[in-house]
């Protein structure tokens, strides 16, 4: 937890200006949460938690000197082989990085949205895409 911890403050804290008391919350401890490592260094972190709407991934951070080297792909991946997929699995994306959950078979759902002071989307995924 402590080295997820510590990425997610790099990534949303310091680079995106999150509000260290929305980024950390009550969830934490109900949470399943993983790490990619790279070289044996940590450097990246998710989360996935069971919401009465399905199963909620969140908290996808990747430090910038693993970003474009498919980690965060691979922590999606990740993900879905270890969730329920026959409940509805879901995500809150920032509307900068829709693409990139679009490519893995996630589909926007609805209006654009402010969390965290940042435009997000919900997005489901459907593995038939």
């Amino acid at each position: 937890m402590k080295q997820a911890f510590e990425i997610r403050n790099q990534v949303f804290v310091i680079e995106q200006n999150v509000d260290r008391d929305i980024e950390y919350d009550e969830y934490e401890n109900g949470s399943v949460h993983i790490l990619a490592t790279l070289n044996h260094e940590s450097v990246a972190t998710a989360r996935w938690r069971s919401t009465e709407k399905g199963i909620k991934l969140e908290r996808f951070a990747v430090l910038k000197k693993a970003r474009g080297l498919r980690v965060g792909e691979a922590l999606v991946q990740f993900c879905l082989t270890h969730v329920d997929l026959s409940k509805t699995i879901y995500l809150h994306a920032q509307e900068r990085v829709m693409p990139f959950y679009a490519k893995l078979g996630f589909q926007k759902c609805g209006e654009r949205f402010i969390e965290a002071n940042i435009p997000h989307f919900l997005m489901k995924y459907h593995s038939d895409i």
